[in-house]
Formats: structure tokens, sequence, C-alpha cells
């Protein structure tokens, strides 16, 4: 087990909309929430980017500029703060995400190990959503690790279901990887992995023993038993408003400064000292 736990906030997602939820959009909310976190133990901020023009910050944007600005902010607020850059897309022009990590070199950035049918059904047994793919071909991933061995940006490699997990092992056997392993297990998507604590024994069974792994868990209070046993595990930890508003006695949050620190008590309570900064550095080999 790794004494000290590096914790991550997911700052805002990209289906979160600012106008139903506290979802920070502009770089000056960004850094606001980003210090919140910060304050109550995270290391790392995963950001997804929103465009910038009013009434349009529930859509996702892939403008260099708007992560430049969002980044530099964060870091103002948050000093020696590690940037996890989100990469995420559906269909064949992934350019804008490949720009933004190759001219702005986060220190991180999720690498999408895998395809998954991205489904959710209602309680009237219709379609959340239009049945959709999350499209991650071998050579899109390659594309990915070509521009973050370029840039020295650590992979994050997430995983939607036991079988992305497998292929990681893939990737380093056959060449197309040869750095630190990183795996995020995306656990609570309806068409992926659930979100049960009893999996995870399972997915420790199938990584690569020398890589560190965290849990994403998505969803609502029913997901905090998972974060508990994922700290136990010697896992490191994630929270934030894109997987979650809701505390373990189901109250609703306004700040990703509350579930860091409920998710940091999870660390507490298994024994563990949060990872500062400077500590997070050291664990994942950051270079930069």
């Amino acid at each position: 087990m790794s004494d000290k736990a590096v914790i991550t906030c997911a700052l805002n997602g990209v289906l979160t909309d600012p106008k139903q939820h506290h979802v920070p959009v502009t770089p000056e909310e960004m850094a606001r929430e980003a210090r919140a976190a910060f304050n109550a133990g995270a290391s790392v901020m995963h950001i997804h980017l929103r465009q910038q023009t009013p009434n349009k910050g529930h859509l996702p944007s892939w403008e260099v500029s708007v992560s430049r600005a969002i980044q530099q902010a964060i870091r103002e607020a948050c000093p020696g703060v590690i940037i996890n850059h989100t990469t995420g897309t559906s269909g064949p022009n992934y350019s804008g995400a490949l720009d933004c990590v190759r001219e702005t070199k986060p220190e991180m950035a999720a690498c999408n190990a895998g395809s998954l049918n991205y489904l959710k059904v209602k309680s009237d047994n219709t379609w959340a959503w239009p049945p959709m793919m999350f499209d991650n071909a071998v050579e899109k991933v390659q594309d990915y690790l070509d521009v973050m061995k370029a840039t020295q940006t650590i992979p994050e490699f997430e995983c939607f279901d036991v079988g992305i997990v497998r292929c990681v092992g893939m990737y380093r056997q056959t060449g197309m990887y040869s750095g630190p392993l990183e795996y995020n297990f995306v656990m609570g998507v309806a068409s992926g992995m659930p979100a049960d604590p009893e999996l995870l024994p399972i997915l420790l069974k199938l990584k690569s023993p020398e890589a560190h792994w965290q849990v994403t868990a998505i969803g609502r209070a029913e997901i905090w038993p998972l974060h508990q046993r994922c700290a136990e595990l010697g896992g490191h930890l994630r929270t934030g408003l894109e997987d979650t508003f809701y505390q373990p006695d189901g109250a609703k949050v306004t700040s990703n400064g509350q579930l860091i620190e409920s998710l940091a008590a999870c660390a507490r309570r298994a024994g563990r000292e949060i990872a500062s900064p400077a500590e997070a550095r050291q664990i994942f080999g950051i270079r930069h």
C-alpha cells in the first residue's frame, strides 16, 4: 500500500450543465473551485474545457487559448498543483484534444484506453440519451500516446470496463507505450463497470503489478463505500463535480471543496496521509 494518498479533483466534466449545477466554466470560476479543492487536500486538478461565450458554458471547447487561460488561473491559485487534462472525444476528429496537450504540455492527461457503448436507460425504459459509441480505437490511443511522449505528459489510462484494463497491458507489451502506468478505474457508468467495491480485487489482479491506480466513482451517495475500499486497498482517490453532486449522507454539495473534504476523510480512516503536490509529483514520477 502507498502510505500517501494522492487526491484528484475532477472540477467540472463535459456533461454537467452550469445552469443546473454549480460547475465552474470560466478561468476565474475554475481557479476558485480548484483552490477550494486544493485547500481540502487535492494535488491534481482534472479539467474539462467549456465554451466561454455567454449561455454556451454547457458546450465543450478545444481551443488552446481556453486551455492555457484555465491552466494559468489554476496554477496561480494553487502553487505546485498538477494539471490532468481531458482528451475525451467521440468521432473521427480529435485534433483539438491533441493540440491542447501538444501546446500546453500538462503534467498528466487522460488517455481513454478502449471503446464503450455509452448507454443509460430511464425509469420508463427509454434511453436517457440516443445510444452512442465512445470510440477509442487503438490508432487513436496511439496518437494520444505519441503526443504525450513528446510533451512528457503522463497518460492516465481511463478504463471503463474489465477488458479495457487488460488492453493497457497489451499497449505496454506491443511497445505502444513504455512509461509509468497510471490506471483509472471508471466505475458507475451504466453500461460500464458498476460502482461495486467487490470488483476491485479483480481489477487489481488484472493491472500491471507496479502500476499506480485510482477509482473514478460515478453516482450518488452509494459510491462512497467504493471510495473507502479504494483507500483501504492502497489506491489513489478522485472525486469532484464531474463525478457526483452528493455527500455520503445524501446531501447535495455546491462546491468541489466539500467533496474533497469527504474523500480525504476516507483516506484518513484507512490510516493514510494525504500527499502534497510535491509528494504527488514524486509518486507519479512527473518530470516537468
